[in-house]
């Protein structure tokens, strides 16, 4: 997923601020309910995203949502709305996360298939990968799309292995269009 300029921006201000207070563990645990609780409550994106509810109203209904979470967290989503920026929220969330795990050195790796895919397999995937070090922490993303046919795509980071059916097909069709 491509993360906006702004949510990049924001969390390396959250990372900073949090480096500097020693507040990086709580505040990533709360980044972690944040993307969670954006992602499991359409009505709650609907809000933040509809144009004609004043800024106001929006802090006060984000302090009341996220009143469990620490003063740094709650500051930085009032300062998110008071701006404008509230669509942008769980992206920031999500780049902090990211941010907080590279340093850790946690490799982000999804692997992608027609159908679900076996413990077996998956273990098989990974350790013939040159791409993931499955010495190191990794957090393993499993998506299952039907349209890839068959096979898998891993991603490792910003590098990908397409050893799916959909992906050879194309490339068959290619070769015949070019003779």
């Amino acid at each position: 997923m491509l993360t906006s300029k702004v949510a990049k921006r924001y969390a390396q201000g959250l990372l900073d601020f949090t480096n500097e207070s020693g507040q990086t563990a709580t505040v990533f645990s709360e980044m972690k309910d944040v993307v969670k609780l954006m992602n499991e409550s359409q009505d709650l994106k609907k809000f933040f995203l509809t144009p004609y509810i004043d800024s106001k109203k929006k802090i006060e209904v984000a302090k009341e949502i996220f009143k469990g979470l620490s003063a740094s967290s709650q500051n930085l989503i009032t300062l998110v709305i008071r701006h404008g920026r509230e669509n942008q929220l769980k992206n920031i969330a999500q780049e902090f996360i990211n941010k907080v795990e590279d340093i850790s050195g946690v490799q982000r790796v999804t692997v992608t298939s027609a159908t679900q895919i076996s413990k077996e397999n998956l273990d098989q995937i990974l350790r013939n990968s040159n791409l993931v070090n499955t010495n190191a922490n990794f957090d393993l993303q499993i998506n299952v799309k039907p349209e890839i046919l068959g096979g898998y795509i891993l991603r490792v980071g910003d590098q990908q292995i397409d050893a799916s059916v959909k992906s050879k097909l194309n490339s068959i069709k290619k070769d015949f269009h070019l003779n």
